[in-house]
């Protein structure tokens, strides 16, 4: 699976990298703008952005804010407050995930179109809802994950103390 994101990661970055250099070549260069290039520029800037996402979710890479790792002595309140923080997570991972699924059902009921190219846009908004349920559902793992190890924790043991 780290393959399929890092080679689709690295297909969207530069398809994105060539079109915008071509752009600014034909525009500045050659004082001949490319119409519609811009508005087929959003479709893989989007699925970057939620694969993106995906991936940091599935590498567990997100940036945190893991403050009271420095107040905590046991490794067992540590994964304790892990479990609260997957908790909180996949709480408003299956939140933005309904909202998702509504603006998914409502793109797929209007089916909009690029104002250039006619191209439908349902293709890059479909992005947010597939990235939030691949989201939800790595965040969902990871709890199940930390809730074993928390549940198989020896309570005896302070290591890290």
């Amino acid at each position: 699976m780290e393959r399929v994101y890092r080679y689709t990661l690295t297909i969207l970055i530069t398809v994105l990298a060539l079109g915008e250099f071509y752009a600014v070549l034909m525009r500045y260069v050659f004082e001949h703008p490319v119409m519609g290039l811009d508005e087929t520029l959003v479709y893989p800037t989007l699925w970057l952005y939620f694969l993106g996402s995906v991936n940091a979710s599935r590498e567990d890479t997100q940036i945190k804010a893991n403050v009271l790792d420095i107040f905590i002595k046991t490794d067992r309140t540590k994964l304790l407050v892990r479990v609260v923080a997957d908790i909180m997570s996949l709480i408003i991972a299956l939140w933005l995930t309904y909202w998702a699924w509504d603006y998914f059902r409502y793109a797929l009921r209007v089916w909009k179109e690029s104002p250039t190219l006619y191209i439908p846009t349902f293709y890059a908004e479909s992005a947010f809802f597939i990235g939030m349920v691949l989201m939800s559902s790595y965040a969902a793992s990871y709890l199940y994950k930390n809730m074993i190890k928390l549940i198989s924790y020896p309570k005896q043991s302070n290591q890290g103390a």
